[in-house]
């Protein structure tokens, strides 16, 4: 344990409290603490920091070191250890393992400590406390100290307290104050201490009228817990526990090994070893006598509360001292005390009655039929297309359902987009009651608003899942708004809105990033101004305006039969057409969202004789340098939190299976050294992160650092990483680049451990419009073609500081608040100079700021949509086209190139068949993959330009140079014959494919085809260009005006 590994740790430990110091849930989880008995050790500080591992040690005399080296000297010790391990070979040959690698282990006899007094005794209970939040947000927490339930495992008294008093159903005591306007949730239960002590804690999220109702509140709850006293410990509620409990245990999805040997390494310290696998789950022996004793500690003499708020703000006189959480510590006044020690029982409130949703079967189904590996399309009409997989592979009793409403009212507008939120909002809270019993026997749904519509999802055991969603879709079909309700979710949301800003700043450079990127994207400043115009009336009159006109999009997968699969969908359309009248969207409605490409704004609206000394210029930068593309930031602040953020993003077009491919390889090299260079040598901050964006069709490298750096610092360190690990790139061995390339593999092939993973894997194909069920399998058959060399070109291409199609964007999100790097700024004005001993970044070109976002959008052009993996219609839904570029077909993928949308020294290549629009039957994956292999062996033989025409290898420069010779000629000769502005710039590809407006340009090389077949002249340009092909292969028209 070397001193600068030391040094490293207590940073990173730094590093993660300074981001968690404006975060609720640790100032609340520390204030406990810090107000507990003084001289317990649970009232110490938690996590740690720079102050109590360094500066305060220092200052003692105490080498953190030597502390360590003792603490591990003393507790390192086999008798107080538990080690499990899971591999795939022998029991035998695991034992031999375990034996060689740890019977070194020294025994000394230590003890487990063990607490036997509460931090919470007689002088910590009886307290009212007021707290302060960082975001705004209104919490009750009434907290109970309870002896340590942890040996009464096969009993559980806290669990079978818990069922009853956080119940959500009838005559519940959530019910009930939901019913009052004080609350919108409950949770009740016991709270794991430590060894020798425990907690039985009822959190609350209070509306505005709740927290003026505190008492009253409390009251309730213990008019509850009369009830239970006055009732009893029931024999059924256990049993019915107990019995759910084993259901669970016993159709238990798999879990990830890592984290389930973990689990069991965890659970040997408190169960026997017969029973480690099922201790936490199984209930064996009912008594009533520890459900009293528990019982018996829920009294208004063992109270803690504690109530949060913003409103509470000219109450609070203290400062917590880690976090520096403002807040009131006070006596309960007695005579509040006497009353709720005086409470009777509430009428309102009673018991659960018994779970109508505990399924009463297990059978598996088999279908007579052979199974399909993937999803097939049972059912397509004009309104819904349902999708349908029988399970073959986790044979449980479960299934999972998808559904998607698609609207275009959805997203229409800030305003749209917030109806549909509230309504999702207010029907998810208006069947709680309802559907909470099928939620406890293994039954979940959700209903949650995208910017398509509305997704449906059920999950869990397939024998009442019929009767939950009959009850869905009739409450969905006959909604009506509770105007009460309405205001309270509806603050709810407003407050949500607002709390953004109290995020992590790493979560803000997604959301910005997303924000410049989408083609529609509603700010949250926008939504929240929106919520203005949001009101009872307009949310009735939306709803059945939303149901009119859908498209749904289904999925059915698990242990249900064909026919059971199509009858869930007729109750889903035979409610909408018959309740909402219903009607099919037009095919034109059905579109999703699209990209915008990044490009450089410098040359744009230069007259007409300047660009022709532009022009020649840049041809010859072109084509004797290298381009670097574009290189973009935008920036914004953070007043709450002092740590920094940036996401360093690279954009690199269009998903395909080869790009998919190159990119996962990529970040497959890099992934692991970012950490380690950022995180772990640099301590550039806790939070270090490298992969990939995909969104709407597109992809790009992206790496996040936050950390207490101003970001254009943080960006300068990545820049330096990249181009460090270019360098690495060219000297990594074969041998490493293979074993990378099969990390990858194995990891892509790897199949999902649960039914509902699985599922929403499919889905995502689904909703993306895309089908390629088979995706990973097809893109591994790919990925093992690749070469060292085609990684190293893609980074040349792409990534590299000298990329000729490198478009950067650097969102930097700036801490404002006191003690971050912009309040600092002014004293650190020298941002991105490198600290000692570390290298300096390559040279790059000089950024562009966005200052506008909608204005930065306006002079950008999007990417085309994504095109399906398969045509999806009546007359061919077995049929598959393939429409990646790399071909599945019977003809060679190298019968046409296509280099298309010259846009900012970008030239796309797509490849495409020799017979356009071949559909194949669907073969087994094996001959797919097969096939693949053959075909790219073939391509590698001869290859053409690997990526496009600007590639920097050797065997492309001449189609580099014809290209940005033809692009330049060509703006000449425009700006000559055409009046409009032409620039470079302003060579924008149409999204439609159908060309540019006036003033713009898409060109088309070609190497394939002579030209004739296929090809037209148009005046007054004198150019050849490629008409479009429709779906059948025939050539159409362009329109005069669109050119």
């Amino acid at each position: 344990m070397s001193t600068s590994a030391v040094d490293r740790e207590v940073n990173a430990v730094n590093s993660e409290h300074e981001k968690n110091i404006q975060n609720d849930y640790w100032r609340l989880a520390q204030l406990e603490k810090s107000t507990a008995d003084p001289e317990h050790d649970f009232s110490k500080f938690g996590t740690g920091n720079k102050e109590t591992l360094d500066t305060i040690p220092k200052e003692d005399g105490v080498n953190v070191r030597d502390a360590l080296l003792q603490f591990h000297a003393k507790w390192y010790s086999s008798n107080i250890m538990a080690l499990a391990v899971l591999g795939k070979e022998s029991l035998d040959e695991l034992e031999a393992m375990v034996l060689e690698l740890f019977t070194g282990v020294e025994n000394k006899a230590v003890t487990v400590p063990e607490w036997l007094t509460h931090p919470f005794g007689p002088q910590q209970c009886c307290k009212l406390g007021y707290v302060v939040p960082v975001k705004d947000i209104r919490n009750l927490y009434v907290t109970f100290p309870i002896p340590d339930l942890h040996p009464h495992y096969k009993t559980a008294p806290g669990h079978y307290l818990g069922h009853l008093i956080g119940h959500e159903g009838p005559g519940s005591l959530l019910s009930y104050l939901k019913g009052r306007g004080w609350v919108n949730s409950l949770v009740g239960g016991q709270k794991s201490g430590a060894k020798g002590f425990a907690f039985f804690v009822v959190n609350v999220d209070l509306t505005e009228e709740g927290i003026e109702h505190v008492e009253d509140i409390v009251s309730a709850v213990f008019e509850y817990l009369n009830l239970l006293k006055k009732e009893g410990p029931q024999q059924w509620v256990f049993d019915e526990c107990r019995d759910l409990s084993s259901m669970t245990f016993r159709f238990k999805d798999k879990e990830r090994p890592q984290s389930y040997t973990c689990g069991l390494s965890e659970q040997l310290h408190y169960y026997p070893l017969d029973e480690v696998l099922c201790g936490g789950y199984l209930l064996s022996e009912f008594k009533p006598d520890l459900i009293d004793m528990v019982l018996a500690h829920l009294n208004p003499g063992n109270i803690r509360i504690a109530v949060v708020g913003k409103a509470l703000a000219d109450k609070v006189t203290c400062t917590e001292k880690w976090y520096g959480t403002c807040y009131k510590m006070e006596d309960i006044d007695s005579h509040l005390l006497e009353q709720w020690k005086s409470t009777g029982c509430n009428e309102h409130l009673r018991l659960p009655t018994k779970n109508e949703f505990v399924p009463s079967s297990f059978d598996f189904f088999k279908d007579v039929q052979e199974i399909n590996s993937v999803p097939e399309m049972i059912s397509e009409t004009p309104l819904a297309r349902v999708w349908y997989k029988q399970d073959d592979e986790f044979k449980l009793p479960k299934a999972v359902i998808y559904t998607e409403l698609f609207s275009p009212l959805a997203y229409l507008d800030p305003h749209h987009t917030n109806l549909l939120h509230m309504f999702a909002q207010l029907f998810r809270d208006a069947l709680t009651e309802y559907t909470y019993a099928a939620e406890l026997a293994g039954l979940t749904y959700s209903l949650s608003n995208t910017k398509y519509g509305l997704t449906l999802s059920i999950k869990g055991y397939n024998d009442k899942q019929h009767v939950l969603l009959e009850k869905i879709m009739e409450r969905m079909t006959t909604f009506t708004v509770d105007p009460k309700r309405f205001e309270i979710l509806k603050d709810a949301y407003v407050r949500a809105l607002r709390n953004f800003n109290a995020d992590q700043p790493h979560q803000h450079v997604v959301y910005y990033t997303s924000l410049l990127l989408s083609e529609h994207g509603w700010t949250k400043e926008e939504l929240l101004q929106a919520t203005n115009e949001m009101t009872v009336e307009s949310l009735e009159a939306f709803i059945p305006r939303f149901l009119s006109a859908l498209h749904i999009e289904m999925l059915v997968h698990g242990n249900m039969l064909k026919e059971s699969a199509l009858t869930l969908a007729s109750t889903i359309q035979d409610k909408l057409t018959t309740s909402c009248q219903t009607r099919a969207l037009l095919p034109s409605q059905l579109t999703r969202q699209r990209e915008y490409q990044l490009r450089d704004g410098k040359f744009k609206f230069m007259p007409s004789l300047f660009i022709i000394f532009v022009s020649v210029m840049m041809t010859f930068l072109l084509t004797f340098s290298n381009f670097s593309g574009c290189s973009l930031v935008y920036l914004a602040d953070n007043n709450v939190h002092r740590s920094s953020s940036v996401e360093t993003y690279f954009q690199c077009g269009l998903q395909s299976t080869h790009h998919n491919m190159l990119l996962e390889l990529l970040c497959q090299i890099f992934a692991e050294p970012a950490f380690d260079e950022l995180r772990t040598k640099e301590q550039l901050g806790y939070i270090v992160w490298c992969g990939i964006r995909r969104a709407n069709g597109t992809q790009g490298l992206r790496v996040i650092v936050q950390g207490d750096r101003h970001p254009q610092y943080l960006d300068s360190r990545v820049e330096a990483f990249l181009h460090k690990m270019g360098e690495n790139l060219e000297k990594l061995s074969e041998e490493d680049f293979l074993r990378h390339r099969e990390a990858l593999a194995s990891r892509r092939l790897e199949r999902p451990k649960k039914l509902s993973h699985l599922t929403a894997n499919w889905w995502v194909e689904i909703t993306s419009n895309q089908y390629h069920f088979d995706r990973d399998a097809c893109e591994v058959a790919h990925l093992k073609t690749l070469t060292k060399q085609d990684v190293i070109d893609f980074y040349k291409l792409c990534i590299g500081s000298t990329a000729i199609q490198r478009k950067k964007m650097s969102v930097q999100v700036v801490s404002t608040a006191t003690g971050g790097a912009g309040d600092l700024e002014a004293s650190q004005p020298n941002t991105t100079q490198p600290d000692d001993g570390l290298s300096r970044p390559p040279p790059l070109r000089e950024t562009d700021l966005i200052m506008d976002i909608p204005e930065f959008k306006q002079g950008l052009a999007l990417y085309p949509l994504m095109r399906p993996f398969m045509p999806i219609s009546k007359t061919s839904k077995s049929k598959l086209q393939v429409q990646d570029d790399v071909a599945c077909g019977e003809t060679s993928a190298r019968d046409l190139r296509i280099l298309k949308c010259v846009t900012n020294g970008e030239v796309e290549r797509h490849v495409r068949t020799g017979v356009a629009n071949q559909k194949t039957e669907r073969r087994d994956m094996a001959g797919v993959a097969e096939k693949r292999r053959d075909q790219w062996g073939k391509r590698m033989e001869n290859p053409l330009p690997t990526y496009d025409a600007f590639n920097t290898t050797n065997s492309s420069k001449m189609a580099k140079n014809a290209c940005v010779m033809m692009m330049m000629t060509f703006l000449l000769v425009t700006s000559l014959v055409n009046s409009a502005p032409v620039a470079y710039d302003d060579l924008t590809p149409a999204a439609s494919g159908h060309g540019g407006k006036h003033g713009q340009v898409q060109i088309k090389v070609y190497r394939g085809p002579s030209k004739g077949h296929g090809y037209h002249k148009f005046a007054p340009w004198g150019y050849w260009v490629k008409q479009p092909e429709d779906d059948h292969g025939h050539h159409g028209g362009y329109d005069d005006d669109h050119h």
